[in-house]
């Protein structure tokens, strides 16, 4: 089975488009070019490697969207692979889609082509920094792995204390899975560089700073309009993380996690 496609967008139901595109603008991200595909309202902000899409309508967000060409043949395989859909939309006359939900119950959006045009740099990073991860919560990080890994085989960092977390390759970006209580839905994770800038900038625009939240050491989290947790730190905090090479199994990692548990 071929992998979930290229990372898109990371997709957030936003009731005022105006007022999150204020947000983000406002923070350095660039508003992008969208195509003709959505009926609904629709807007994309994206830091030359990080998408946002900004949907108004009803569906299961957040969702972590990829692009995946001859999506119904990929359906297909997928299916016979155990995975189950919460939603197909496959047709000749139609825009392709697939939804499907990880064990955590974390939306997975699957498209046929992308939405919009990607900015013209490759790195032109917001006030937020540089942005290193999409966190997932997760009750289990190994449960939730056995989601993510034949579809995002490859990963990146394994770190067991002082709580568990994973970092997959899935579609060219890094996304993690996290035991830490302190995370309350799915994120995003910034390396920022200077802090000054962010504390006057949400102090000129009353936006929403919480100083030292809790989460893996980070000095913020922002909260934009729709509800999407920006975290900011000095470092990415995996930094110490166990290092896995691209053709390991897993198989010894869960072998040592299971004699754990029946101790």
């Amino acid at each position: 089975m071929s992998g979930i496609g290229r990372f898109l967008e990371f997709s957030v139901r936003t009731p005022d488009i105006i007022e999150s595109l204020h947000f983000y603008k406002l923070l350095g991200f660039e508003e992008l070019e969208i195509g003709e595909v959505w009926s609904h309202k629709y807007a994309v902000v994206g830091d030359g490697v990080l998408s946002i899409g900004l949907h108004d309508r009803e569906f299961d967000a957040p969702a972590v969207t990829f692009t995946q060409p001859e999506l119904a043949k990929h359906a297909r395989s997928m299916t016979d692979h155990g995975f189950n859909f919460t939603h197909m939309q496959l047709g000749e006359e139609s825009f392709n889609e697939l939804r499907l939900s990880d064990k955590d119950g974390h939306a997975v959006m699957m498209l046929e082509a992308r939405t919009f045009t990607g900015a013209d740099e490759d790195d032109n990073d917001s006030l937020c920094g540089s942005w290193f991860e999409l966190t997932l919560p997760a009750r289990d990080s190994m449960r939730a792995a056995r989601f993510w890994a034949p579809i995002a085989p490859v990963v990146l960092s394994i770190r067991e204390e002082p709580t568990m977390h994973m970092r997959f390759d899935a579609g060219g970006i890094a996304l993690g899975l996290s035991e830490s209580i302190a995370l309350s839905g799915p994120s995003l994770c910034f390396k920022c560089n200077d802090r000054s800038a962010i504390d006057e900038v949400c102090e000129r625009h009353g936006f929403e700073q919480q100083k030292f939240p809790g989460f893996e050491g980070a000095f913020a989290a922002l909260k934009a309009p729709e509800g999407t947790c920006l975290y900011l730190f000095d470092e990415d905090f995996l930094g110490e993380g166990i290092e896995v090479d691209e053709s390991d199994d897993m198989s010894e990692f869960r072998e040592t996690q299971a004699l754990k548990k029946k101790r």
